[in-house]
């Protein structure tokens, strides 16, 4: 039997995330609306977020132009150097990266937020007040990291590229026209389009897990960190599983 717990507890767990999706689901529609705290959630989100994503993005497309042009050069082939960091950013860095940062930023920060409400019973308290917590505190949440998400990977495609091309060509004197021309020559629209679904659905999944860990939390001050740090670990677990399965479905 305590072999079987641990199995035990990803089944409730996986069975308690899809409970919270669907009733986040089944809330977002119905009334009252609430565009003010949505706002106020992208805000968070998105704005706050958006220095930390640049900083990374730069330093990730500087890295992989740095890295490649030293294999490719090996080849004479440093003119593909454009097409290998766009690519390599739009359809899987940016949005992978990008949603890892987001689930320590944001998502840890959720499950604090509502574990800490958990505790001081400030939820039993809109339950009380005939107030459902998931309509009021989760649906602009999850909502506003699934919006935000693509705006921020997108933010980090473009940072990303830019970084590339400084170290590729300013760096290590490739040629400028070939590097912008290569970047592009290779990628379709539909490749940019696969990166940003990805970061909405991985926007959905920090959102409801980070949630979700801030809403079942017990046991005091302990528990919201033992909450906060679940939060995190499970979210990034969670984008670098679903990332294989949308990568072979979206390609």
């Amino acid at each position: 039997m305590v072999l079987l717990a641990p199995v035990i507890g990803a089944v409730e767990e996986v069975g308690r995330f899809f409970v919270v999706l669907w009733r986040v689901l089944a809330w977002t529609p119905r009334r009252p609306y609430d565009p003010r705290e949505l706002i106020r959630q992208m805000v968070r989100v998105g704005v706050s977020s958006t220095p930390v994503i640049l900083l990374t993005a730069m330093f990730t497309g500087a890295v992989l132009a740095l890295q490649s042009y030293t294999v490719l050069a090996r080849f004479s082939a440093e003119g593909f150097v454009g097409s290998l960091v766009s690519l390599s950013l739009v359809l899987e860095l940016s949005p992978v990266i990008g949603g890892l940062i987001i689930a320590g930023r944001v998502g840890s920060s959720m499950g604090a937020e509502i574990g800490t409400m958990r505790v001081t019973e400030q939820i039993d308290a809109l339950e009380v007040m005939a107030t459902d917590p998931i309509h009021y505190l989760m649906v602009p949440r999850v909502w506003a990291l699934t919006a935000m998400m693509p705006l921020l990977v997108l933010l980090g495609d473009v940072i990303g590229m830019v970084g590339g091309y400084l170290v590729a060509v300013v760096l290590m004197g490739s040629n400028p026209v070939v590097y912008i021309e290569n970047s592009f020559q290779y990628m379709d629209l539909w490749d940019l389009f696969q990166g940003l679904i990805k970061a909405a659905f991985f926007g959905l999944l920090v959102g409801v897990i980070g949630c979700q860990k801030g809403f079942f939390t017990t046991g005091g001050a302990e528990g919201v960190g033992r909450a906060t740090t679940r939060a995190v670990v499970t979210a990034s677990i969670a984008i670098l599983i679903s990332d294989f399965f949308l990568t072979k479905v979206l390609s």
